[in-house]
Order: structure tokens, then C-alpha cells, then sequence
């Protein structure tokens, strides 16, 4: 009887679609989105591309770890309009740079829930979704089981994204196998003081907000989901600002609410929530612009309280994450059958009377700002939700 060999085979080799690709985050990029980029181009022998422009915490970790900022995507493109594109850290199209051309996308590398918008191919591509902290994890992850060691500037790239993404490991999207590759990556790196370095990076985003203006905030880290129940039909938009003092960000609820307000409208989205948190103490609160934002806010959180005479405050307590504690909560309260208030309060005004985004040549920033605004903070007036 002839005695037959099962042949044997690589189970990491790197998936030849995969192969100089060009992997790109999402728009409004963040460190995890860049750092995985970095990493990603390192492992599949590809190159890494801006979606948007960094923030200060991405730009401290480039010139910590001596990394030149990746191209953008437009100028990628420019030079190779057929690139092969594989999505990092996202897979809504409406995340996606429109420059995009969703026929050319063969991979995407993500943590978060497919909800809304997922990207849509004609053909199969390489998929890899794991329930981690960090996009970031996953890549290093791969590395470590593709049995290769990342160089020391990539692992510290991505040794900052993590720490990042899962707030110095202490946020609630933080699982084993984050604070596993934090500890491989922090000695490939040669970093002996992990706490050390992510004060640091912190301290580097927080410094950026501080000269932010409303706009800045409320457009930054913003993302929207859309959803389809027999009660309620449209998007809610969900911006995020993440500080070392959320005090000095909510002072400036007075004028940050406005800027809900216009941004919404402009948008057409059906809701707009900007949510403070605070990333050393790990406590989160509410900035609520209209009846609609109030209503689903209490459904959504009942537990929590409102915690300023105009029902514009809420306490969110320990929840920090959009992801984990933030818009499943908003969901489930959508697919419970909430709806719409009727009474809809200042979210009516005409787009008309918004005025205009100018940058301001007075300020050495350049910031973005609106001026005209029926909706502009009046002397000794407390902006007030009806309803």
C-alpha cells in the first residue's frame, strides 16, 4: 500500500492582494489609523497614506519615534491612480477619503462593528476584523505570529497607537491581547517607562484642543451612523474630544453648543452628540444641542443624570468609548422604538441664518470660526434646551 504525504503548507504567508497596496485610515485620522498604517506597509510590503491630516498626539509620536509623516492619499493616488488600496481602522464609506475609488479597495484591517455604510465590493477581498482595543494590536499581532519582529520605530508607532486607542489600556474596549502586545512592543521599542510615554502623548493632544476653536471641536473627531426602524429614519452624527482637562472644554459649552446646532443642520443629520472625555480620570459627559439629542440621551442613558438647569449637561460617569459604551447604547435605545420629540426647539432655524466658516486673520492659529450665526452665544442668554 502506498503511503501518501500531505504537502505541507505556509499558514503566514502574506496575501498576495495585500502586496504593495496602500493602506490608508479613516478620515479626521488618529494615531491608531496612522500608526496601523505605518505598521501594515512594514508587514505586507506595501506604503502607508494620510486620509486627513494628523493630529498633535500622531505628531508627537512621528517625531518621537523619528518617522517621516506618510504621504496623503491624493498624492498616492496622483502618482498611481489604479493603486490597490487596503482600509485601516474603518470600513464606512463614510469615513472613507472620497478620492477612494471603492473598485480598488482589496483588504480591510479594522476593530470596529460593521454597522452602517460598510463598503460594498463586487469581488471577494482580504477581511481581517478582530473585537481588540486597538487596529494597531492587530497588525503587531500579525507580525508576531507571521514569526517577524517589527523595527524599533514601527513597533514604537504602534506601541503609541494602542496606548492611544484603549487610553493607556484603562478604557473599556481594552482586552488581553492589547495589553499583551503593549508588553511585546514596549520592549522591542526599548521603552522602560510605558506610563511615562503615554503622559506624554496625552499631554500632546490635549495641548491642540486648547487652541482649537468650536468648529475644531465639534468637527474633529466626528463620526455618523445611520439607522432604519418602523419609528425613526436618519443619521445621528457622534463627535468625540478627548483631553487631560475636560474642565476647559466645557466651560466652552456656550458656545460649543451652537456649533452643534449649525453643524447638524449642515449636515442634515437627524441628531448631533459631542461627548467630553476625560482620558486620565476616565469619566465622560454629554453636551446636548436640541429636544431630539435630550430625548434619545435619556433613552439611551437612563441612568444618567442631566446636570445643568438647561438640560445641555449630562453626566455620562465611567463611559468613555464610542464604540463600547457610547453608540451601542444609542442603538439599542433606536431599536426599542424610540423616536423623534415633536417639539424640535432651536434644531428648525434655516441654514440660511448659520453664517459663514471663515478663518480668522487676527488669529495666529487661522482658526475656523463662524461668524453670523443666528445661533452666536448672546450676553447673559444661556443657550437652553425646549422640551
Amino acid at each position: 500500500m502506498a503511503i501518501t504525504t500531505v504537502p505541507k503548507v505556509d499558514l503566514f504567508v502574506v496575501p498576495e492582494s495585500l502586496k504593495g497596496a496602500v493602506f490608508v485610515g479613516h478620515l479626521v485620522t488618529d494615531l491608531d489609523s496612522v500608526g496601523g498604517a505605518i505598521g501594515a506597509a512594514a508587514l505586507y510590503g506595501g506604503r502607508a497614506a494620510l486620509a486627513s491630516e494628523v493630529n498633535s498626539e500622531t505628531a508627537f509620536a512621528l517625531e518621537e519615534w523619528g518617522m517621516e509623516k506618510p504621504p496623503t492619499i491624493e498624492e498616492v493616488l496622483k502618482e498611481n491612480p489604479d493603486a490597490k488600496i487596503c482600509l485601516v481602522d474603518h470600513q464606512q464609506t463614510s469615513q472613507m477619503n472620497p478620492n477612494i475609488n471603492p473598485d480598488n479597495v482589496v483588504g480591510v484591517i479594522d476593530h470596529h462593528a460593521l454597522q452602517s455604510k460598510t463598503i460594498v465590493t463586487d469581488r471577494p477581498i482580504y477581511i481581517d476584523i478582530r473585537p481588540w482595543g486597538s487596529m494597531s494590536t492587530i497588525i503587531a499581532h500579525t507580525f508576531l505570529t507571521h514569526q517577524r519582529r517589527p523595527p524599533i520605530k514601527v513597533a514604537g508607532m504602534m506601541l503609541c497607537a494602542i496606548l492611544s486607542d484603549t487610553l493607556n489600556l484603562q478604557g473599556p474596549t481594552t482586552t488581553e491581547w492589547d495589553r499583551l502586545i503593549v508588553a511585546v512592543l514596549s520592549e522591542i521599542a526599548q521603552v522602560d517607562d510605558i506610563q511615562l510615554l503615554a503622559t506624554q502623548q496625552f499631554k500632546a493632544k490635549s495641548k491642540e484642543l486648547a487652541g482649537l476653536s468650536s468648529h475644531g471641536l465639534v468637527n474633529g473627531d466626528q463620526k455618523s451612523f445611520s439607522f432604519k426602524t418602523e419609528k425613526f429614519e436618519g443619521d445621528v452624527g457622534f463627535a468625540v474630544v478627548e483631553t487631560t482637562d475636560d474642565a476647559v472644554i466645557i466651560d466652552r459649552f456656550g458656545e460649543l453648543l451652537p456649533e452643534i446646532v449649525a453643524c447638524k443642520k449642515e449636515k442634515e443629520l437627524s441628531a448631533l452628540f459631542l461627548a467630553v472625555v476625560n482620558i486620565v480620570s476616565l469619566k465622560g459627559t454629554l453636551l446636548l444641542c436640541g429636544p431630539t439629542e435630550l430625548s434619545l440621551a435619556k433613552a439611551a442613558f437612563s441612568e444618567c443624570n442631566i446636570v445643568n438647569e438647561g438640560s445641555t449637561l449630562m453626566d455620562l460617569g465611567k463611559r468613555v468609548s464610542r464604540k463600547k459604551d457610547y453608540i451601542p447604547a444609542i442603538t439599542q435605545a433606536i431599536k426599542s422604538g424610540w423616536s423623534k420629540p415633536m417639539n424640535r426647539g432651536q434644531s428648525t432655524v434655516d441654514i440660511a441664518s448659520l453664517g459663514k466658516l471663515e478663518v480668522d486673520p487676527l488669529d495666529p492659529h487661522q482658526r475656523v470660526v463662524r461668524k453670523g450665526s443666528i445661533l452666536a452665544p448672546k450676553s447673559g442668554k444661556p443657550f437652553k434646551v425646549v422640551g
